[in-house]
């Protein structure tokens, strides 16, 4: 998939381009519906299905103190809308000047006269333009009057719940990995680096990589069977903690580790990836390091059988 960022610096003509707009927080399967019916309006036209997104969220320029945090990083997403269909994506620099842009402004210049927009999706809900005057009623209009056609999505519903991104995001705090899971189509996930923690784990014979997250939601307080993809696209099984380690320390930093299963390789400074799988149990706090280990090895076996790994 080619990437641009954004419609200024396009390093070629997009050809006869359907494009879907949106920010695309986590890819979840609303999302994942307006890059197919993107992708089939491309295909029809003879030409190519492009995804229109922003950096940073708008919600991040335009009130910082309640932007969410994000369920993928900006690399994750474009992954991802490439796995769903795309040919191309526009990431679009989203600050206070494109925020400022009318709804007729940012259709004929950013649509129409840069992209060369023929055909455009939206989700039902979706809304553009200086303090979001524009509807998908108002995009309706100024396609037929610029020649652009336009396609609006219905919501995508899983055991009816609407797919979308504020709702994975409580879904996952509440530790409701099932329903994330059904409107995402694949585990929640976290993103981060591997950074040095105290070294408890590896001086009680358990490893562990402790990560800095940087994209996604955490769940509650608890030990996951979770899979691992590392940087070069390796997939390993792992048990996980989201905790404060009660054990060892009474500060209440909340902490995020995973033991991969098998494996000893040094991980510092690496991105990580972690999916979960399923939540095996609650935070716990042992009388000393041998319950401790005792317990780690249960858990360790439990995420074997929940992942069907030897």
């Amino acid at each position: 998939m080619d990437v641009f960022p954004g419609h200024r610096h396009l390093a070629r003509q997009l050809r006869a381009p359907a494009v879907a707009i949106g920010n695309f927080d986590g890819v979840h399967r609303g999302h994942q519906q307006l890059i197919a019916r993107t992708r089939a309006a491309a295909d029809s036209l003879g030409g190519e299905a492009v995804a229109l997104t922003f950096d940073p969220h708008p919600a991040a320029v335009l009130a910082p103190e309640r932007a969410p945090r994000l369920l993928t990083s900006s690399a994750r997403k474009l992954e991802l809308l490439a796995a769903a269909g795309a040919d191309a994506a526009v990431v679009e620099p989203f600050d206070r000047a494109l925020a400022a842009l009318s709804p007729h402004a940012f259709v004929d210049q950013v649509l129409v006269r840069a992209l060369g927009a023929r055909h455009v999706v939206v989700g039902y809900d979706f809304r553009f333009g200086h303090r979001r005057s524009g509807s998908t009623d108002t995009l309706r209009e100024l396609g037929d009057t610029l020649g652009v056609s336009v396609e609006v999505v219905d919501p995508v519903s899983v055991d009816g719940v609407v797919a979308s991104s504020s709702q994975i995001r409580a879904l996952v705090e509440a530790g409701d990995l099932a329903g994330a899971r059904a409107l995402l189509g694949r585990d929640p996930e976290v993103e981060g680096s591997v950074v040095r923690g105290a070294g408890r784990g590896r001086g009680i014979g358990v490893p562990t990589a402790n990560l800095a997250t940087d994209a996604g939601v955490l769940p509650p307080l608890g030990i996951y069977a979770t899979w691992v993809a590392l940087a070069g696209g390796e997939r390993l099984p792992g048990a996980a903690s989201v905790g404060t380690n009660p054990t060892f320390d009474d500060s209440g930093r909340l902490s995020l580790e995973v033991h991969i299963l098998d494996f000893d390789r040094d991980l510092y400074g690496q991105r990580v990836r972690l999916a979960f799988a399923q939540h095996l149990r609650g935070e716990l706090k042992f009388a000393g390091a041998g319950e401790l280990v005792e317990q780690i090895r249960r858990d360790i076996a439990d995420t074997r059988r929940v992942l069907g790994v030897r």
